[in-house]
């Protein structure tokens, strides 16, 4: 269910964007005019679920919480309509049970289709969705285990935030992210015990708050 609600917003999303064509065209070609980008430099927390089981075992999987800063561009289509590209790094201990299986670096870029409610307002809501692709890199094994590796994949975001403009350029963000994304774990007990844990919901909810600049 929760998936399917995931892919009725993003498809609900790129309706949005192609019905928007017409308005496209009445607001002019001028792709590269720097009045389309909007700048976003905010600080994150990285909430996953992280639930799982180990093959084989009763040991459910757990995967850490993090901090760590965000970037993103924003392109205006028209007022209303905007993609946006997010990046960032974070870093996350993964457990069985209460076993610490090891840490890895999350690198999940994100692209989003955006409805800006009030685009020349103060105060402006927005929601998103869109596509993510989590790729891990850095894994560093824990005390008795060997090899750990975790597989990256695709998954779908939903988004929603706002912008409070405090003068033409310069504003506040608050922005709220939540990515459905399944990852493999596979790792080595002993040198010799091979582990693994399939299908591991990540699902991480990411909440942030930061500074927009539009040009």
């Amino acid at each position: 269910m929760k998936k399917q609600l995931l892919v009725t917003a993003l498809l609900g999303g790129v309706a949005l964007g192609a019905l928007s064509a017409p308005a496209m065209a009445q607001e002019g070609t001028d792709w590269l005019s720097k009045e389309r980008f909007q700048l976003r430099g905010r600080v994150i927390g990285v909430l996953p679920d992280g639930d799982g089981v180990v093959t084989g075992t009763a040991l459910r999987t757990d995967v850490g919480d993090a901090i760590t800063p965000e970037v993103d561009v924003t392109y205006f289509l028209t007022n209303n309509i905007a993609a946006e590209l997010i990046a960032a790094t974070a870093h996350h201990e993964i457990h069985a049970g209460t076993l610490n299986v090891g840490n890895t670096w999350i690198l999940p870029p994100t692209v989003t289709l955006q409805y800006h409610f009030t685009p020349d307002s103060q105060f402006s809501p927005y929601i998103g969705a869109g596509i993510n692709y989590s790729m891990f890199y850095g894994e560093d094994e824990g005390t008795g285990f060997t090899d750990l590796d975790v597989d990256g994949g695709f998954g779908f975001a939903v988004q929603a935030g706002f912008d409070y403009w405090l003068s033409e350029n310069w504003g506040l963000n608050v922005d709220a992210k939540y990515i459905d994304l399944d990852v493999d774990v596979d790792t080595n007990l002993g040198g010799n015990t091979p582990l693994s844990a399939d299908d591991v919901e990540l699902n991480p909810l990411i909440v942030g708050a930061g500074v927009s600049y539009r040009f």
